[in-house]
């Protein structure tokens, strides 16, 4: 029993509570940091899986709810929180709900949800916060409903349609033309161009076809939406074409893009005739990815490098003038790991360095989270980690392109050393002279000292042995005396712990037969022998490799074959040598325990290799000087060089004309002659030695050779015909080859036979080979002298042989006469009439058409000038009709005659006839049918038609009769068709057939089948 006796003061009493509670915080803490620590080892703070993305959420969107996605996996399960504008979301309010980390926010208004979204997930082992989403609100405002002014505009002249969209966003619309009416859309062509910059459509030269009215219909992909703008009426002011140098009005601006984006430039100029667009980059050559499209007026760059940055020009031309236009591209990239961090495991007490680096241009800045709180800018070093240190930590870096984040979990682990997961080798071979590293790694933290022992003997640092920073034993120059058991011993300030291993000496590999250098000539066979000396416990295998690349024998078996018989012995056969596998061969002979090497030289002579650093200089129109380096000879001097060229005219290379025409081995430059003016050609160079003929080299840059008049005139000229006061001339266009410049075209002269003076003009489409002249006092059938040549802007070609043609006839001006139409059915007419006496008449066209649609929708047949009359078919049935009937020629259609009435009959009866019965008297069949009564639009039934048939035929025997009832023979063989068909005044109706057979005596079976007539069986049949 415990008495107490006095009276202890309370400070004392509460000195010594203090102090108590202290004793206990620093026995639990450990203790929890270090479970805490242990727990990790199964759990792991939050990774993403899926985090928001910016969305666009459209102003007039029906749906009601818009979500942002937010999906992590964690152990254990996190929770999820959402920031809006760096303030936390109110989850807990109706317009808010939660699906996981699935944010969906109810009825949307810009004024309150617009904004950058994040997403912060947590568990027990820290926090990261998503990357920045946007919540934006998209719109495409109607245009204004006020009425476009009419847009008037001289022939030739250009002209330019504004769009002016109404306010969007975003700005990402495309934009087309309607023309008249919906759906009808522009065609783009290489005289119009609509920008997607700004909408606006440009007309390079305004024609009379252009003539219309135009609507800017405008979408917007991001919210699936299109409008478009009140009509603008174009209209083209008729006057003498007039030529208009090239005006550059679509001009691209200075534009930055971003690493790997595609880029696309706009040019387009207005110019009669249309200019010729033309792209190129200043000072170097275009993109290898660079696509030109739109007839030359967008430059599209796919998958922009660095390397494409630079100035960028667009040129218009037509031999009245040319514009210029440059503007600069700069390439510019968002963030992109270079290093990130990644889950990390440390010891407790040690250094941490976290590289985490970024390119990007501009260079990107680098910060950082910890368990979603700003922690530090740049580098991350960290020294004497504690258990505090751990938790989740984000990388971010970012520039004025973006920002891209890397998380990573660090966790901090202590225990004493153990060897239970990695235990040293209990048995660890060494070969004789050789070396050894014996391993000791248990796991531990802190880091612990190490120490070891040879059997009872301590170890320390000598000239043979060495004791590693991470624990390793390594012993040298390797004796008998070495063998033994060797033991590590590991300590930290938590606790000790040691393992042992046997150390037994082998013999030493060793190459006894190495191989010898080898000179071969291509698809010769060569032999690398390599026999080696091991220790007889172990197996011995044999590695070779070329140039320090080891050989795999599986993929090359074509080419490469080891002995695998001998034993000890690793001699290489290589077949069909080739110049790629000339080098440097090393045989290794390796145990698990050590290896030896040898190497010697495989010399292979061939075919040079292909020449390098092709350059072309001194372009001019039919000539330019090549200069190379050499490539390798393969140990067999170059004996020749050939040069090969090819056009955009076709895909195969042609050796090419040279100055000289023998290109000696010890030649570096030549000259290529009879080159075609104003043609883009590449070139290569092929090396040949008295092995053979090597591999090309690369093409060359793609060049262009000068210009220079044109020396071939245009073949097949001709023409005449036409129409009415018209001259037509025709010929062969020129191919692109003889060209021979830019503004390409061709002048055409013309003159009456007998006549001095040549009128001439200009075609300025190379691709056409015709041109019609009109003049009202041109007479017909005049006789003409025309030729044509081809003209550049270098100056004019030759003149064709001078051809004679005939200017058109006049059409025909007498009218047809004794016109007479008569009705034949109800869907059939006939039309008759006499010939015109002008013998240029070529036939004759008949019009018709319902007396109650307009003139206009005439249906028109033509026939030749030897047929008088003609069929009309296909007619409406007790339709009124009115025909006429005109002569035509090459040069149009003569007057019309007479307009004639006439009505079509009614329509056949659509009542087929029933039969009733079919009996069999002796040798006939007597066949009846009910009457058929025709309807009040229908025309009166005057008889019937009856077709007597052998099954499967169309042509029969065809009866008339006014009676119900007919008489037909029995067939004397097989089964026959009897098709009835009631007759009117407007044709035959419908067809009801039955089968007759010979076979018995009685009725037969009744098959009535309903069948259209056919109109070719009716011909033939006679009906």
């Amino acid at each position: 029993m415990l008495v107490l006796q006095g009276t202890i003061p309370l400070e004392i009493i509460a000195e010594q509570k203090i102090t108590m509670w202290l004793f206990i915080y620093h026995l639990i803490t450990p203790c929890f940091v270090f479970c805490l620590a242990e727990e990790g080892n199964k759990g792991y703070g939050p990774v993403f899986e899926e985090q928001p993305i910016d969305t666009i959420y459209p102003e007039e969107s029906s749906d009601g709810q818009v979500s942002m996605n937010c999906r992590a996996r964690a152990i254990p399960f996190p929770t999820y929180r959402w920031k809006l504008n760096n303030w936390d979301i109110d989850l807990t309010k109706d317009r808010y709900s939660m699906v996981g980390g699935r944010l969906v926010i109810n009825n949307p208004e810009k004024s309150r949800d617009a904004g950058k979204y994040v997403c912060v997930v947590s568990n027990i082992f820290g926090t990261v916060r998503s990357s920045e989403a946007t919540l934006s609100f998209g719109y495409l405002d109607p245009f204004p409903p006020e009425e476009r002014y009419e847009v008037k505009v001289r022939e030739g002249v250009g002209a330019v349609l504004l769009c002016e969209p109404p306010y969007h966003y975003p700005d990402d619309l495309s934009y087309r033309w309607l023309l008249n009416e919906f759906p009808i859309f522009i065609a783009l062509d290489k005289r119009r161009f609509v920008s997607q910059t700004n909408g606006n459509l440009y007309i390079a030269n305004v024609e009379a076809s252009d003539k219309g009215n135009y609507s800017c219909f405008v979408s917007s992909p991001s919210i699936t939406k299109s409008v478009f703008s009140k009509f603008i009426p174009l209209i083209p002011q008729s006057d003498r074409a007039k030529v208009y140098p090239a005006d550059i009005k679509v001009k691209f601006k200075d534009t930055y893009a971003l690493l790997g984006q595609n880029v696309t430039l706009e040019c387009f100029a207005l110019g009669n005739p249309v200019p010729e667009l033309r792209w190129s980059k200043y000072l170097e050559p275009m993109p290898a990815t660079a696509e030109i499209s739109m007839s030359g007026a967008v430059l599209k760059i796919f998958n922009i490098q660095y390397e494409d940055e630079g100035l960028y020009e667009c040129e218009a031309e037509n031999y009245k003038g040319k514009d210029k236009h440059q503007a600069r591209v700069y390439v510019q990239a968002s963030p992109e790991w270079v290093e990130h961090i990644n889950d990390t495991e440390k010891d407790i007490g040690s250094d941490l360095y976290w590289p985490c680096v970024a390119t990007g241009k501009p260079i990107p800045t680098i910060r950082w989270l910890k368990n979603g709180a700003s922690f530090r800018k740049g580098e991350l070093r960290m020294q004497s980690l504690t258990f505090d240190d751990a938790g989740m930590y984000q990388c971010i870096a970012e520039n004025t392109h973006g920002i891209i984040y890397a998380n990573a979990e660090l966790k901090i682990v202590a225990s004493p050393p153990t060897f239970e997961l990695n235990p040293m080798k209990k048995k660890i071979l060494a070969a004789k002279g050789g070396r050894v590293i014996i391993e000791c790694k248990p796991k531990a933290a802190p880091k612990p000292k190490f120490s070891w022992s040879k059997g009872t003997e301590l170890l320390v640092n000598g000239s043979r042995i060495r004791i590693w920073d991470d624990g390793s034993l390594e012993i040298i120059n390797i004796t008998k005396l070495d063998e033994g058991r060797y033991t590590c011993f590991a300590e930290n300030n938590r606790g000790k712990a040691n393992s042992t291993g046997v150390l037994e000496m082998t013999e030493a590999t060793r190459i006894t037969l190495a191989p010898l250098n080898v000179d071969v000539t291509v698809g010769e066979n060569a032999t690398m022998q390599c026999i080696a000396s091991h220790d007889p416990t172990l197996d011995l295998t044999f590695i070779w490799s070329l140039n320090g690349f080891v050989i795999d024998f599986e993929k090359e078996h074509e080419h490469y074959e080891r002995n695998v018989m001998i034993k000890s012995n690793g001699e290489l056969l290589i077949k069909n040598v080739q110049l790629r596998h000339a080098g440097r061969y090393t045989c290794t002979a390796q145990t698990i325990v050590d290896n030896s090497s040898a190497s010697a030289d495989l010399v292979v002579r061939g075919p040079p290799g292909p020449p390098g650093g092709i350059r072309v200089e001194e372009i001019r129109d039919t000539a330019v000087a090549l200069t190379w380096s050499r490539g390798t000879d393969n140990h067999s001097p170059i004996s020749k060089y050939t040069i090969q060229s090819k056009t955009f005219l076709s895909e195969e290379w042609k050796d090419a004309k040279t100055d000289p025409s023998d290109i000696e081995g010890n030649m570096e430059s030549a000259t290529v002659i009879d080159l075609i003016p104003w043609m883009e050609y590449e070139f290569r160079i092929i090396a040949t030695n008295t092995l053979g003929t090597g591999e090309p080299s690369m093409p060359s840059q793609r060049i262009r050779t000068e210009g220079a008049p044109p020396n071939v005139a245009p073949s097949d000229v001709g023409g005449g015909g036409g129409s009415n006061r018209e001259l037509t001339i025709t010929w062969m266009p020129l191919s692109r080859e003889y060209h021979y410049g830019n503004n390409f075209g061709y002048i055409v002269a013309f003159k009456p036979f007998g006549e001095k003076e040549w009128r001439r003009v200009t075609v300025t489409n190379p691709e056409i080979g015709r041109y019609v002249h009109k003049d009202e006092s041109m007479p017909p059938s005049t006789q003409y002298q025309v030729k044509v040549k081809a003209f550049n802007n270098k100056g004019d070609g030759p003149f064709s042989l001078t051809a004679v043609i005939y200017s058109a006839q006049d059409a025909p001006t007498e009218i047809p006469t004794d016109v007479s139409v008569k009705v034949l059915s109800s869907s059939e007419m006939s039309v008759s009439w006499h010939h015109v006496t002008d013998k240029s008449v070529e036939g004759y066209q008949i019009r018709y058409w319902a007396a109650h649609d307009k003139e206009a929708a005439a249906q028109r047949v033509q026939v030749s000038n030897q047929e008088y009359s003609t069929k009309l078919e296909n007619l409406k049935p007790n339709t009124r009709y009115h025909v006429d009937v005109s002569a035509f020629n090459s040069a149009g259609y003569g007057p019309p005659s007479r307009t004639i009435d006439i009505i079509t009959r009614k329509a056949p009866p659509s009542q087929r006839p029933r039969i009733i019965s079919s009996v069999r008297s002796g040798s006939r069949y007597i066949i009846t049918w009910d009457h058929v009564k025709a309807m009040s639009n229908e025309s009166a039934v005057e008889g019937y038609k009856v077709l007597y048939r052998p099954d499967g035929q169309h042509e029969g025997k065809l009866f008339s009769t006014g009676k119900h009832t007919i008489e037909v023979p029995v067939p004397s063989d097989g089964e026959y068709v009897v098709e009835v068909r009631a007759h009117s005044e407007g044709g035959d109706g419908e067809v009801a057939q039955i089968k007759i057979s010979g076979a018995a005596a009685g009725v037969p079976t009744l098959l009535l089948v309903l069948v259209v007539p056919a109109l070719g069986v009716l011909a033939c049949s006679g009906f």
